[in-house]
């Protein structure tokens, strides 16, 4: 299932595949701190020694936290039980990050990947009796703290290759071209453009097939590059996950370590804000049509 693929109508909480809350639910919130506050930040500023002041350092945001506050759960009477169950199973305990999606009006629902690390169901008297639960709560911690887009976009290119040019035809007697004149199939450039439609820097997953030696992604305006001293045949596949730094052939093999000495770490090439023309490259004189690079990212908001 998709995330967010029963969210339908402004209010509506998706947590995982099955949780929804909002109107049309047995689960119904009134406030949500954290969604549209900043996260926490981590600050590099280190104060002066010997002057006033402070030198600037980075801003690094901490994981956020999200929290439907004011609930109020209604059901049939005598049918709370059941309500609550559900709502303990959807947010039990557990390792993994799930998708958090949540739509306030008619803008496009935003997504986040998070935890329940909280989970407050006041038991009233007479509560259940009549199927009513007033001051619920749910807190999730998300440790990436940026928002993105339902939609994941893919942009794909192969190695650069010349254009075979003209195709000249020529007739018996005078010299005359015959028309339609057939110019070729157009050559690949190896160019790629992401468009990252938040506000936020966004972490793209880069994905190279074979055959290919030395492949490399540039992004063309800020020079930021990932390289990777590697031979790929034609049915292996390097996977390069951006946010989690990780280099991996086949699924399998960790090729980190073929990094070159012109990478970034993979943390850092990331898709700023706005458009990004990034270029596929490969140990000179490489043209081989059949390999490929794409990448796979998710508009990033904060």
């Amino acid at each position: 299932m998709a995330a967010g693929d029963r969210v339908a109508v402004p209010g509506h909480v998706q947590f995982g595949d099955e949780l929804l809350l909002g109107p049309g639910t047995p689960y119904r919130w009134r406030t949500l701190d954290g969604w549209e506050d900043s996260p926490p930040l981590d600050s590099g500023t280190v104060s002066r020694s010997d002057a006033h002041g402070a030198y600037l350092g980075r801003l690094l945001a901490q994981p956020r936290t999200i929290t439907l506050d004011d609930m109020v759960i209604r059901t049939e009477p005598r049918r709370m039980g059941a309500a609550v169950r559900a709502l303990r199973a959807a947010t039990a305990l557990r390792d993994d990050e799930q998708p958090l999606v949540v739509q306030l009006d008619d803008e496009p629902p935003l997504l986040s990947f998070a935890r329940c690390i909280r989970r407050s169901i006041p038991v009233q008297v007479g509560g259940y009796a009549i199927g009513i639960v007033q001051g619920a709560a749910l807190q999730f911690e998300a440790t990436d703290p940026r928002r993105y887009g339902l939609v994941e976009q893919q942009v794909e290119a192969r190695l650069p290759a010349a254009e075979p040019g003209l195709d000249w035809q020529v007739t018996p007697g005078p010299e005359r071209l015959l028309y339609p004149i057939a110019f070729g199939a157009p050559g690949s450039m190896g160019s790629l453009l992401a468009v990252n439609e938040g506000d936020a820097p966004a972490h793209p997953t880069v994905v190279i097939r074979g055959p290919v030696s030395l492949p490399s992604v540039t992004n063309v305006a800020t020079g930021a590059a990932i390289e990777y001293d590697i031979d790929l045949a034609l049915d292996d596949e390097l996977v390069i996950d951006t946010r989690d730094g990780t280099v991996m052939l086949n699924k399998s093999a960790d090729r980190l370590y073929t990094v070159t000495a012109r990478s970034v770490p993979e943390s850092l090439f990331t898709l700023p804000p706005g458009t990004a023309s990034l270029l596929f490259r490969a140990a000179p004189g490489a043209t081989d049509p059949r390999a490929s690079c794409s990448l796979r990212w998710r508009s990033a908001h904060w």
